[in-house]
């Protein structure tokens, strides 16, 4: 993608009387949202938008202490943050802006063009640690995920009811787990899909995934199967922001949510929401 540094910012020059509407969190959300920031720039200079990421726990810390205006999070906020927003009076607001597809990477010159979630489970959580009891080639496992703060951490480990191995590596965001699988030919790691699409996987595949037939394998490239639902590890992506800042926010989500918003969730790889 365009955008491959781990904390992405754009601070659009102001000038005296300008507001700025702070969005931080997702690092899978964080390529989209300076993606719209830029653009939503020209719709209404009056307004500037920054973006940074960090995780979906960071977001939602941010959005706590009052440093953030917007949290991206790939997850739905848990009992403890609620909790902690509820001590401090604060009332919350939410939407789903978008969907995304969690897209599991090896080498290009790895022997497996599928797998299984029964296999992922096994290797993700170090139960399988060589190659050769799936692929027939003798080599280490070698993990690449999110730390623990991450929503896309969280998700795959939900998904699958595991405990992530303590011998997989926590990198700090998508771009840095695809660079580890092109440099690691017996690694394995997790990103957002719009990470590795549109040409962005030189080096690298990205394995449809079966639950219980190789023949019903669905990639997570795939518009059509994610608008039906079909792919096991796709996920709805939330923005929440205090009630009270509807009026500063609502520019912004209302662009998010237009004909030209729409357009900028698929072209970065993403996916709109159903109807």
């Amino acid at each position: 993608m365009k955008y491959s540094f781990l904390i992405l910012g754009i601070v659009l020059l102001s000038c005296s009387g300008n507001k700025t509407v702070k969005v931080k969190g997702s690092d899978t959300e964080v390529n989209l949202a300076v993606q719209f920031a830029e653009s939503f720039h020209h719709y209404k200079p009056s307004l500037f938008v920054s973006v940074s990421g960090g995780g979906s726990g960071l977001g939602i810390a941010s959005l706590l202490n009052g440093t953030a205006d917007i949290a991206n999070s790939s997850r739905r906020i848990n009992d403890k943050e609620v909790a902690l927003f509820r001590e401090k009076g604060i009332a919350l607001d939410s939407f789903i802006f978008a969907q995304d597809a969690i897209a599991f990477i090896v080498a290009d010159d790895l022997p497996m063009e599928s797998i299984s979630t029964q296999q992922l489970a096994d290797v993700l959580s170090g139960k399988v640690r060589d190659w050769e009891q799936i692929t027939g080639k003798h080599l280490p496992v070698n993990i690449y995920g999110r730390q623990s703060n991450s929503g896309t951490h969280d998700f795959v480990k939900d998904r699958l009811h595991i405990a992530f191995s303590p011998r997989a590596k926590q990198m700090n965001g998508n771009a840095q787990i695809v660079e580890a699988i092109r440099a690691d030919h017996s690694g394995i790691g997790y990103v957002g899909a719009g990470y590795v699409s549109a040409g962005a996987n030189k080096g690298i595949k990205v394995l449809p995934v079966y639950t219980t037939d190789k023949v019903d394998a669905v990639s997570p490239l795939d518009a059509a199967k994610i608008e039906e639902g079909k792919y096991f590890f796709q996920r709805p992506l939330f923005q929440y922001f205090r009630a009270k800042d509807s009026i500063q926010v609502r520019p912004f989500i209302d662009f998010e949510q237009s004909a030209e918003g729409q357009k900028i969730i698929k072209t970065g790889g993403y996916y709109p929401v159903g109807k």
